[in-house]
């Protein structure tokens, strides 16, 4: 029995990762039971059907990788070194500019060496939008419909088969998805694209990973950042190694167009004169689609209404934001035939590829999420855009201390700001503290109505203490 046993335990790390926890529970009940004199002859029967079920499931997964065709993009230029690093390392972060082709290569490359065979290779992104539209354009490299080797999850969508190769999402799925899968068993390689945004999502993810790795010596990590300070990230993660990519292919012109706009003012009328002036010259002078970057919902539509009466019946002038429906966003990914002028938001600044777009204007502002520990409310200021807005830098102290202190008051930190019964039940929803915190008593108000109808009511705690 002994060297059957042994058989089964080199069997196991050739099945699928969901299943291998589980197999090697079943494995370590039945050693104990061959310790205590059991019959195991039936368990171990049992055992071996499901690790050749699972094996199956893993080399049916090899046998699905698609061929693999690199278009000429900077990244392809690295692929070996890139290749070789993954092999090799636990963790690798690549450095690229916008226009390398890292977003959509990197998977290829993962493939390549041999991922995705025992779980999914995961690839976070900012957005839904990003999320979609990358998962759509690498299955579209692939050859295959998007939804097979290749899928997605955002909010309220799923389009991933258990059979999939590539999984797209955004970094708050993700995080989710470690309430009920701790290790993250359904991966054998994670992504994480656009890491220098450093939202909370990422940073939360970031922190996260670091504590997985050594618990999964079968991970692979790749993180993905812009040229600005990734040296960061490597201290993070045990001076991990570092590609560099090259960015632009073409040229660019940068032409600056100084407006004066008193500060705060979102509706000035002189950035819309410069914003038409700006229009005009490009059109004229340039072939091709327009992109133009503005701060929020309201400015894209004054802007429209504006292009539409300066440039009527002669363009197509395409919004996009986050809040637009699907239908309405992907407008902007089919062109018609007919020149466009696309109005966006900083959704189209990180991993969209909008095609035929050859003239950028930037308004230079944009709204940036800030959370203000006097009033204690997140807000969307509208900010000038700046150069130095992607380095990595620590939190304010003063913000980690007025999280702190909010903790306390709705009773998630004892004054030892140590975990309390409430917040290792805040810790598993998975929004934020001071809402959950609304839930968890909208909850206990329910027990207290049904209390109150077979306790009197002078017999009832006070309704403060019974929140408490």
């Amino acid at each position: 029995m002994s060297s059957e046993i042994a058989s089964l335990e080199q069997q196991v790390p050739l099945c699928l990762r969901r299943d291998q926890r589980r197999l090697r529970g079943s494995l370590d009940r039945i050693k104990s039971d061959a310790k205590s004199g059991k019959e195991i002859a039936a368990e171990l029967a049992g055992l071996q059907t499901r690790i050749e079920a699972s094996s199956a499931l893993r080399e049916a997964r090899a046998a699905s990788v698609p061929a693999l065709e690199y278009p000429d993009l900077p990244v392809a230029e690295r692929k070996d070194e890139i290749l070789a690093a993954i092999r090799r390392y636990p963790v690798v972060i690549v450095c690229g500019e916008t226009g390398s082709g890292k977003t959509t290569q990197l998977p290829k490359i993962c493939l390549e060496a041999g991922r995705g065979l025992t779980g999914y290779i995961g690839h976070t992104q900012p957005r839904r939008i990003a999320a979609r539209t990358v998962a759509a354009r690498i299955a579209e490299e692939l050859k295959q419909p998007l939804g097979q080797a290749v899928g997605y999850k955002v909010r309220f969508q799923d389009k991933t088969r258990p059979e999939s190769l590539i999984k797209l999402m955004t970094d708050g799925i993700l995080l989710a998805e470690t309430q009920h899968d701790r290790f993250l068993d359904q991966y054998d390689t994670l992504i994480v694209d656009e890491a220098h945004e450093r939202s909370l999502n990422i940073d939360f993810l970031l922190g996260y990973l670091k504590w997985l790795l050594p618990r999964r010596p079968d991970f692979k990590l790749v993180i993905t950042s812009a040229t600005i300070d990734p040296e960061r990230f490597s201290r993070h993660f045990g001076d991990a190694p570092i590609i560099n990519v090259s960015g632009r292919t073409y040229p660019v012109d940068v032409r600056y167009r100084p407006v004066e706009v008193e500060e705060g003012d979102e509706t000035d009328k002189t950035e819309q004169s410069a914003i038409l002036g700006a229009v005009d010259e490009l059109w004229r002078e340039l072939p091709g689609d327009i992109l133009i970057f503005l701060s929020g919902e309201r400015e894209i539509r004054e802007t429209s209404e504006s292009l539409r009466k300066h440039h009527p019946s002669k363009c197509e002038i395409l919004p996009l934001y986050s809040r637009l429906s699907q239908s309405e966003q992907e407008k902007v990914f089919r062109p018609t035939g007919s020149r466009r002028i696309v109005l966006a938001t900083n959704v189209a600044e990180t991993s969209l590829t909008v095609p035929g777009i050859r003239s950028v204007i930037d308004t230079g502002h944009a709204r940036i999420s800030r959370y203000s520990h006097r009033s204690k409310l997140q807000r969307l200021p509208i900010e000038k855009v700046s150069r130095a807005s992607p380095f990595v830098e620590p939190l304010d102290e003063r913000l980690i201390r007025d999280g702190m202190r909010t903790l306390q008051e709705i009773n998630a930190l004892d004054e030892k700001r140590g975990l309390t019964g409430i917040g290792h039940k805040l810790a598993k929803l998975p929004v934020d503290p001071r809402l959950g915190r609304i839930l968890l008593a909208g909850a206990q108000e329910h027990c207290l109505a049904e209390i109150a109808v077979i306790v009197p009511a002078s017999a009832c705690p006070t309704r403060m203490n019974f929140l408490k």
